[in-house]
């Protein structure tokens, strides 16, 4: 059989593909709510990528209480660094949206454009990895995490306190990992 190449769909997924075959129990209002979902996401995705660009060339926006100009104005201000990968292994790492370390201050943004509410412990993961990564102690540093999301602002300034029980159950959990895979 010679097969038709669709090169440019290689490794993509069809919102009405087999892999999310669910959509086969929908009715009209679940459809548009899923497919709204997914039009959000990718949106998020793209406002990330505009908001790194913007960041990196130091491009501010209108001054506004808009979640894009505030996260976007705030970076540029605090001359951070976005969309930084957070490395411990293969098992445990991530990417801060914005991030920057100077005089023993760890400074970390997140930019959320969707509607479900943020969750501070992602920020707390990301300087759980840095400490590791960079080998800072929680303790010698002043930390501010931020949440921009629904043009309101979230602060939290974590202690070592908060942040050492997540990088030892980040370590633990990574050697239980490759435990089980030496075992597979």
């Amino acid at each position: 059989m010679n097969w038709n190449k669709h090169s440019r769909f290689e490794g993509a997924h069809a919102f009405l593909g087999a892999s999310k075959y669910s959509w086969l129990n929908y009715d009209d209002e679940k459809f548009i709510e899923a497919y709204s979902n997914q039009q959000a996401i990718y949106r998020g995705t793209r406002l990330h990528a505009l908001a790194a660009e913007l960041i990196s060339l130091g491009i501010p926006l209108k001054g506004s209480h808009q979640t894009l100009n505030m996260y976007v104005n705030d970076a540029i201000g605090y001359k951070m660094d976005p969309e930084v990968v957070l490395y411990y292994s293969d098992n445990f790492f991530g990417t801060a949206d914005s991030i920057s370390f100077r005089n023993g201050r760890l400074r970390i943004h997140d930019l959320k454009t969707g509607q479900t509410p943020a969750h501070m412990e992602q920020l707390m993961i990301y300087a759980a990895l840095f400490c590791l990564e960079y080998r800072q102690k929680p303790g010698d540093l002043q930390m501010e995490l931020r949440i921009y999301q629904n043009n309101d602002i979230i602060i939290c300034n974590p202690t070592a306190e908060d942040i050492l029980p997540i990088m030892d159950k980040g370590v633990h959990y990574d050697k239980l990992i490759n435990k089980l895979k030496e075992m597979e």
